[in-house]
């Protein structure tokens, strides 16, 4: 009895308080739109990183003149079984000689009469394997191997990388940390807003003998109901500039994410709908004047 009491109360704040009830909706969803443009741009950038250690941490294996096909199949073959390795692929002499012409341009046909560079064997890592130590570890290995002419590196490039991505990471969760906390504040002053307006009713109803359980209850029932919808309305804008963002970034809906984001923002507005409203009601049933 006393739950649904609570139910009906709770429904019937959205009509006898629409204003405070619209601005607390529209604060929540002020909030959950910022933290969940963090959530969907940091996913995203967590991706991409990963993508760019793999592709900076890779090695050349480069086969003397000697080694044969036979032999550079063997050397992929135990490059697969190396821990962390994620692609091996062969480049004969003839992509070689492509590649250089792709990457220098005008300059490079004076290379156009027959092959100059040797073949060799690309060996990129997981990024999770995508480490200086543990990059260092598998060229020491790779550089004991038969046939194995010289395996090339980019060492400066890739610490470089790394620490880039440090910085990145670092300035994100403080951006991230600062926009939560601006969010639960926004919301939970809002609250307290909504609550100061039925303060006559909170005075009333603790004249007449009502626990102040008994009192919260309604209130945190809207409030949860206010996140719910700010949470609905939330991922419908984060899902618009989602779509808008990939009509010129088409790469972006391959990164993916979003699927992720949309039901933590309804899991979200619920949750900072009760917090917010269970300590705002709380505070301030606890110091409501009875004179």
């Amino acid at each position: 009895m006393a739950l649904s009491y609570s139910v009906r109360e709770g429904l019937a704040g959205f009509r006898r308080a629409s204003f405070a009830a619209v601005a607390s909706t529209s604060a929540m969803t002020v909030a959950l739109v910022l933290v969940g443009l963090f959530l969907l741009v940091g996913y995203q950038a967590r991706q991409v990183s990963g993508w760019l250690r793999q592709r900076v941490g890779q090695f050349n294996v480069m086969l003397d003149t000697e080694a044969t096909e036979s032999d550079a199949d063997q050397i992929m073959r135990r490059a697969r079984l190396l821990p962390g390795v994620d692609e091996v692929e062969y480049v004969s002499p003839k992509e070689a000689q492509k590649r250089f012409r792709n990457v220098f341009g005008e300059g490079a046909e004076i290379y156009y009469e027959e092959p100059f560079l040797p073949a060799s064997v690309e060996v990129r890592v997981a990024p999770s394997h995508a480490a200086s130590d543990s990059l260092q570890a598998l060229i020491g290995e790779v550089e004991t191997w038969a046939r194995v002419d010289d395996v090339v590196f980019d060492q400066p490039l890739f610490s470089r990388v790394q620490k880039n991505l440090r910085l990145i990471t670092w300035g994100g969760a403080v951006l991230g940390a600062v926009v939560v906390v601006a969010s639960v504040f926004l919301v939970a002053n809002t609250i307290r807003l909504t609550v100061y307006a039925r303060r006559l009713l909170i005075r009333t109803m603790k004249l007449v003998g009502a626990t102040d359980r008994f009192i919260r209850r309604p209130f945190i029932i809207e409030g949860m109901v206010q996140g719910l919808i700010a949470g609905v309305l939330a991922g419908a804008v984060v899902w618009g500039l989602h779509r808008a963002a990939t009509s010129y970034v088409p790469g972006l809906a391959e990164v993916g994410g979003l699927w992720l984001v949309l039901p933590a923002l309804l899991v979200g507005g619920v949750l900072l709908g009760w917090i917010g409203s269970y300590f705002a009601v709380r505070r301030f049933v606890k110091n409501v004047a009875l004179h």
